[in-house]
């Protein structure tokens, strides 16, 4: 089900066959932009009502999902931190942006990589402004903030959490509220003090 989970920020979850359990999808409508998209249990046209997608932007090349149905149906082109284009077939065309570039009023990429080098954290201005995260930020059963399990970290789990969290430090310097997540439910509000939490506890788990 399509949500308005703050003015003009939509959020919606869809199964994902692939890895076999739901994830999840934002619209931004005063950038027009699409963030990982699966298309929405109410279709396409369901979305439309709300506004045009203008682009979609993936976190990083492993979220391309569905974003074919939105090409075809829209012609919005998709966009993907550099690192990652080299991934992407020709019937696949995606376009590449640098961290820290404005992708759009209101819209920003910001660097988190570690997990993957073109893993992206976008800022969205409007209101209170929301961050957006891919595979390098999650929740857990609880609803804590949680890093991917470690069989998803690579051979060095420990050397990605500690890049991780160097990145996120750093959005502490952005204005949002809000979090966003390709793999759970949004954080609405309170997602400030819930990332500052987060980065306190695990700063003392993982010292340096």
């Amino acid at each position: 089900m399509i949500e308005e989970i703050s003015s003009g920020l939509f959020h919606w979850s869809a199964f994902h066959k692939g890895i076999d359990r739901p994830v999840h999808s934002s619209f931004a409508l005063d950038s027009g932009t699409l963030i990982d998209p699966m298309e929405p249990p109410e279709g396409l046209d369901a979305l439309a009502k709300f506004g045009t997608p203008e682009r979609i932007v993936l976190s990083n090349r492993h979220h391309y999902r569905h974003s074919a149905l939105y090409v075809e149906r829209f012609g919005c082109p998709v966009l993907c931190h550099k690192a990652g284009l080299a991934h992407f077939s020709e019937d696949r065309p995606v376009e590449g942006f640098v961290f820290d570039e404005h992708l759009a009023d209101g819209l920003r990429a910001l660097e988190l990589g570690s997990i993957c080098a073109e893993e992206t954290t976008l800022l969205l201005e409007a209101d209170a402004g929301a961050l957006s995260f891919g595979d390098g930020l999650t929740r857990d059963r609880d609803g804590a903030l949680a890093f991917m399990p470690d069989s998803l970290l690579g051979e060095d789990p420990g050397r990605v959490r500690a890049g991780l969290l160097k990145s996120l430090r750093r959005m502490l310097d952005e204005e949002f509220d809000t979090l966003l997540f390709a793999h759970s439910e949004p954080v609405v509000g309170t997602g400030r003090d819930l990332l500052s939490a987060f980065l306190a506890q695990e700063s003392v788990a993982q010292p340096g």
